[in-house]
């Protein structure tokens, strides 16, 4: 009945298409692994051999009409991925209409309040998150410079054999924001913008505990200010979260909060990010039993960079502590202007990033064990417990027209008993790390390129030194190869000295993209803006086919 009705869809939509003028859009994004065993890495084949992961989606618009299907596919889902997804199904459906007051949507919806704290329902597919809400979304602009959202429904939890099954509770939630530029007219023609705003989100859901009364409704709330005068910006957020004990508190009845502070400067070659974010016992879930990625109701922001390089990347990284971090980072970029000494033909660009994450200061003293609220701390009030610390610096340069070069040195201190990516031998807790990458592209000619990584990891604990090492070839538009070896040539261990080796290579045609690769993937932690999950060792084939039209 599902492929019936997805096949109508399509058919109806092409009809419209040719006869009545809508637009209609899509895009495919599928994943094919063929894995063995490797006793080396601890890879194992799964029984099927074979995983598979599919997203297809179809977007139908007509004026203010638009309503959309997305089919996903696990068959069995590809290894590390949430259990919880398999089958094939319809996972994500919504109608609505907009005009120049009002956005409606029903069915499947993302969204997101403020920075996210109080709520937000959002798809990172790396990661195997998609909170989607299934109810209605409404927008409403009755006046310039106001946008007020509002939202119910229940939140996206599985796809079992193709069924889309939701959490029980309800999530239900309202935002403002205003300019204040735009309403009051003092404010109209000063060179100091001004917006202000403000959320309230809560959850409904029965919850049981043999020991504890648990609240079936939980509500958080905030306001939030963004202000711009000339090169200078800030913007602040505080959220306070009700009593809400779960699985990730050790149900406790304490309150929780966060409070972040942004401040930037820039001007034409330099740019300044001033950072501060306190976090206590911020973890807010539909179902307060839920772990890992599953059922968030709020998001909160990382502290540290999105580093891309494989080492800085994939071997320490630090996932946002929902029970409390209280974090400070600066960010300043530089251009050295073109045709100076310094700044040569084209000119180099430097990043200076610094971030410090401690744990915040708790009094236990004046616990209350009947009400379970444990302790009492305020914003901002960091111990002495190291986190993470996180320094590294980027040099551009471009030589000439054919040869450009990057250099990036990290340095890293790392508690793995906060975040335990690895097995630390004689009760240690930190690991001191420095990282060195020399990234060159040579450009024979206009369609032929070289890309060269050269990376090194140095440290004395856990599994000792690493290297890096990845050649990239482009033959423009069309055509991609590469290798990347990822060794541990310090590990005390000989027979753990490992070369991850994978071979890629890619063509793209229009708007799609063929990705075929074969190699070894290390078992580790995998982490985009803070949040993180667990990636199996596997050592294989992989098929990439994405599409859009």
């Amino acid at each position: 009945m599902k492929k019936f009705l997805f096949s109508i869809l399509l058919l109806s939509s092409n009809v419209f298409a040719q006869n009545f003028g809508p637009n209609v859009t899509g895009n495919t994004e599928n994943i094919f692994q063929y894995l063995n065993n490797d006793t080396i890495i601890g890879a194992i084949q799964p029984e099927s051999k074979t995983t598979f992961n599919s997203y297809t989606y179809v977007n139908y618009t007509l004026k203010g009409f638009r309503a959309g299907i997305r089919f996903e596919s696990y068959l069995p889902a590809i290894l590390g991925y949430p259990t919880r997804f398999s089958g094939s199904g319809i996972g994500y459906k919504y109608a609505g209409f907009s005009n120049d007051m009002l956005d409606v949507t029903i069915g499947n919806f993302y969204e997101q309040f403020g920075s996210g704290m109080t709520f937000r329902a959002y798809e990172a597919r790396a990661l195997g998150v998609d909170n989607a809400l299934d109810g209605i979304n409404i927008r409403f602009r009755p006046h310039q410079g106001v946008e007020i959202k509002a939202v119910y429904g229940k939140m996206r939890y599985e796809l079992k054999e193709g069924k889309l099954i939701n959490a029980d509770g309800f999530v239900r939630g309202v935002d403002g924001e205003f300019n204040l530029n735009a309403l009051i007219k003092p404010f109209a023609e000063s060179k100091l913008n001004l917006s202000v705003g403000g959320s309230f989100v809560s959850k409904n859901q029965k919850a049981f505990h043999a020991l504890y009364n648990m609240p079936n409704n939980v509500g958080t709330y905030g306001g939030r200010i963004k202000a711009t005068y000339k090169n200078y910006y800030l913007e602040a957020e505080h959220v306070i979260k009700e009593q809400d004990p779960s699985l990730n508190n050790d149900y406790i009845y304490n309150y929780g909060f966060g409070s972040i502070i942004t401040a930037g400067y820039s001007q034409k070659g330099l740019g300044i990010i001033l950072q501060a974010k306190s976090i206590d016992n911020m973890s807010y879930r539909v179902d307060p039993d839920a772990t890992l990625t599953d059922l968030n109701i709020n998001f909160l922001p990382a502290s540290t960079k999105a580093h891309t390089y494989n080492l800085a990347a994939t071997l320490y990284p630090y996932g946002t502590n929902l029970n409390g971090e209280i974090s400070f980072s600066a960010d300043v970029m530089y251009k050295i202007p073109k045709k100076s000494k310094l700044g040569g033909k084209y000119g180099t660009s430097i990043n200076v990033n610094y971030v410090i994450i401690l744990a915040p200061n708790r009094d236990y003293s004046q616990q209350d064990t009947i009400t379970r609220e444990l302790y009492t701390t305020t914003p901002f009030a960091f111990s002495d417990s190291l986190f993470l610390k996180d320094f590294n610096v980027e040099i551009k340069r471009k030589f000439s027209k054919k040869f450009k070069m990057t250099l990036k040195y990290f340095n890293f201190r790392f508690n793995n008993d906060v975040n335990q990516v690895t097995k630390l031998k004689n009760q240690q807790t930190y690991i001191d790390s420095h990282i060195g990458v020399i990234d060159f592209t040579y450009k024979f000619n206009r369609k032929h390129s070289l890309r060269t990584e050269i990376q090194g990891l140095f440290t004395k604990r856990d599994k000792g030194n690493w290297a890096t090492l990845l050649f990239e070839y482009n033959i423009s538009p069309k055509w991609f190869f590469s290798v990347i070896d990822q060794y541990n040539y310090g590990n005390e261990i000989v027979t753990s000295r490992v070369h991850y080796l994978t071979a890629s290579a890619g063509y793209l045609f229009g708007s799609s993209r063929f990705i075929v690769s074969y190699g070894r993937q290390r078992a580790g932690i995998f982490c985009v803006g803070g949040v993180c999950r667990n990636v199996p060792a596997t050592n294989g084939l992989t098929i990439t086919f994405v599409s859009s039209f």
